[in-house]
């Protein structure tokens, strides 16, 4: 009886019988087409290549960031040095054999001088039930180049430019510190983003607020609505033509104008409009339409929808301005006697509702409308 067995369709000999999972190195019958016969390992493993890896691999490097130029464009990679850099670009450029199991690798890099570092790349595996192993050398050459995003930081190039300004006043530090906050805290979250293109270019402060140069417009008008969101105001913007790209389309440089409320939290103001004469507002907010309370009665104050957040007034001083002085008596629900601290003379002045009778101190604000008990510094914060 014939035994019906397989042979090499290279060299003829006969082929050991395999598993139906492996199936490594199958090559066609001629004399059945359609069907498939394994080549023995002899003549495998004669055209087996185990790792395929290029000569050299050349990587073009920001000196300044970083950044790895791959394709067409910069991409930030969060390499510590160029030796990480050159062990992943290693690991994109070598490719192992479809046919080999339990791969394990590892890379030597040795530094052959300031831009080339030559890579000795281990790979271990098995084929055919076969342990194989190979080492191969790959020179990585570094180019440092300086990639869009840092010439343009290195040319002070922006877009846009944010103008912080107050509605006749000086921007506080609050807001000044605020604005710088916001604009990197929206670079740092377009960053994460993989947006290149977001930095700030400048931060100036001018004797009237402050300004931000961004490198986009959409940066700039984020800054600004943010701006507006925390301390109401309000927002203009201008755009100038300063140049035309390379397909002829106009490129314009937009100014975005943040106006701030003339009042901030913590003022105390006289209503020039105050028909009743209810006394002074310790401004709360300034958002939307200006809120505060009476500091004479403790009532609720809110600016009509005509006036908005700059209602006509006059600034008497602010919270801080305030000095702890002692409660002599309380004569009644309305009124209450504290020391002038500035003439230690008992003076009658109005009770608000926040006036605690159980106080020893209060602070009190002087001012040209008078002497008025202020709330604690936690009560006239906004609400």
């Amino acid at each position: 009886m014939s035994e019906s067995r397989a042979f090499c369709p290279r060299c003829g000999d006969p082929v050991p019988e395999r598993s139906a999972d492996d199936e490594s190195g199958d090559a066609a019958d001629p004399l059945r087409p359609g069907s498939e016969v394994d080549l023995c390992d002899s003549c495998y493993f004669e055209d087996f290549d185990f790792v395929d890896a290029p000569n050299r691999i050349d990587v073009r490097v920001c000196a300044r960031c970083g950044a790895v130029y791959r394709g067409n464009r910069w991409i930030d990679v969060g390499a510590q040095d160029y030796t990480d850099i050159a062990i992943e670009e290693v690991s994109e450029a070598l490719s192992v054999h479809v046919d080999v199991e339990d791969v394990a690798w590892q890379v030597e890099p040795e530094q052959v001088d300031q831009n080339t570092i030559r890579m000795h790349c281990f790979f271990t595996g098995v084929v055919r039930g076969t342990p194989v192993e190979e080492q191969v050398t790959v020179p990585v050459k570094i180019a440092r180049q300086t990639c869009q995003r840092c010439g343009r930081i290195a040319g002070d190039y922006y877009a846009s430019i944010v103008q912080i300004r107050a509605e006749g006043r000086t921007p506080t530090s609050e807001e000044t510190d605020r604005a710088k906050e916001i604009a990197h805290s929206i670079v740092a979250d377009m960053e994460a983003t993989g947006d290149r293109n977001a930095f700030v270019t400048e931060v100036g402060e001018t004797d009237d607020g402050l300004n931000i140069k961004v490198s986009t417009n959409k940066i700039g008008k984020k800054i600004s609505n943010k701006m507006v969101e925390e301390f109401g105001g309000t927002v203009n913007d201008a755009e100038t033509l300063v140049t035309e790209d390379s397909d002829g389309n106009e490129v314009y440089r937009v100014t975005f104008a943040v106006r701030l409320p003339p009042y901030t939290p913590g003022d105390v103001i006289d209503l020039a409009d105050d028909a009743d004469d209810d006394g002074p507002v310790l401004v709360r907010s300034a958002r939307g339409n200006l809120k505060g309370i009476r500091v004479t009665t403790g009532e609720r104050y809110e600016a009509g929808y005509e006036e908005g957040n700059s209602p006509d007034a006059r600034k008497l001083g602010e919270h801080e301005d305030a000095e702890e002085t002692t409660v002599v008596t309380v004569e009644d629900e309305n009124a209450v006697q504290v020391l002038d601290p500035e003439t230690y003379q008992a003076k009658t002045v109005a009770r608000p509702d926040y006036f605690d009778p159980e106080a020893e101190m209060v602070p009190v604000l002087k001012s040209r409308a008078g002497l008025h008990i202020l709330p604690d510094e936690s009560a006239s914060a906004e609400e």
